[in-house]
């Protein structure tokens, strides 16, 4: 998983190296992008440098960037749209910090959170590290994804645990929604980098790798990452194509790492559910050619998928959303799926 070669980029040298960059990959993000950048400056406690990698945008977002006038702020822009992967491995290329956060151009962080992160991961001589994170809805209502004692109750993400929550449309706690923060020495000794080939499910195979190279997840239990829920975030739909790349990437992962008997037990049962949803999503394209002949063959080939006609992807939020005092209405596609936590495949 070698990250291609990228466009020259002036990197300074005779600066500090800072603890953390941020890589932020946009995409006609004009309406947010400066609100992101403004978010991880505003950081607490730690250095920081933002590296923004524009994916060949079509609005203002090159020119609101170049505007912003901090030196801890650079630009890449791609001369060929590489989608969410690819930007984020350019950025990856040019990174200085100790540290690696990535931040969706949608997102934003709190003041404290990466100092908090860092301190967790150098107590636990971890080289990953995952925090909670909020979700802000349309009308600022405000969820958190995960019950605080759940995280305090888990020192450390392992493998099995990751891969078990990552089941399609199956997991209570998923944790393929967390945003890592990655040393950037450990993934240059262990050649890690973004999957371009994917458009969807690109975090879940670079968390995945780093767990099964030996690196060790810390858990800060605090929330400092906040997705935003805005218009057009339900662009997009999982579709047959997304689900047969997950699986191909799945297999190159399992060809790459020999995984622990527990590990594999659960890369089987995420297996099984691809193969479930695979069939729910046939059943359903029969059903929209009103095709009985097929949508019968289908469901009696895997009756188990037909459950997913009650379980649509954003059940998981909806459940949270529930236990809120006054829950709002947010609705999810597979941008904001357990498979990849991605905005920027619904417009890349």
């Amino acid at each position: 998983m070698t990250a291609p070669v990228n466009p020259p980029v002036h990197t300074p040298t005779n600066e500090p190296i800072p603890d953390v960059t941020f890589v932020v990959a946009a995409y006609n993000s004009a309406d947010t992008i400066t609100r992101s950048i403004a978010s991880a400056l505003a950081q607490d406690g730690i250095t920081v440098e933002v590296i923004v990698v524009d994916d060949c945008s079509s609005d203002d977002t090159v020119a609101l960037v170049t505007a912003i006038d901090d030196p801890r702020v650079r630009l890449i822009a791609l001369e060929h749209n590489r989608g969410p992967g690819g930007a984020r491995n350019a950025g990856l290329a040019a990174a200085r910090g100790r540290w690696i956060a990535v931040l969706d151009s949608d997102d934003t962080v709190r003041p404290a959170r990466l100092a908090r992160m860092v301190t967790r991961a150098e107590a636990a001589g971890a080289q990953i590290v995952v925090d909670n994170l909020d979700v802000l809805s349309l009308d600022g209502s405000n969820v958190r994804m995960f019950e605080d004692a759940h995280l305090e109750a888990l020192p450390e993400l392992t493998l099995p645990a990751f891969i078990e929550s990552n089941v399609i449309f199956r997991s209570e706690h998923n944790f393929g929604y967390m945003k890592p923060v990655f040393e950037r020495r450990f993934l240059a000794d262990h050649d890690l980098a973004f999957d371009e080939s994917l458009r969807i499910g690109e975090d879940y195979i670079l968390l995945a790798s780093a767990l099964a190279c030996g690196g060790r997840c810390a858990v800060e239990p605090s929330a400092g990452y906040t997705y935003h829920i805005r218009e057009g975030s339900i662009s997009r739909v999982l579709k047959l194509e997304h689900i047969d790349a997950m699986m191909a990437a799945d297999e190159a992962f399992l060809q790459r790492y020999a995984l622990d008997p527990l590990s594999r037990k659960m890369q089987r049962k995420r297996a099984r559910g691809f193969r479930q949803a695979r069939s729910f999503l046939l059943f359903v394209e029969y059903l929209k050619k009103r095709s009985l002949a097929g949508a019968l063959k289908t469901a009696l080939a895997d009756p188990i998928a037909l459950r997913h006609l009650r379980m649509p992807i954003a059940a998981r939020l909806r459940r949270l959303a529930a236990r809120a005092p006054q829950p709002a209405p947010i609705t999810v596609a597979a941008e904001r799926s357990p498979l990849g936590n991605d905005p920027h495949t619904s417009k890349g």
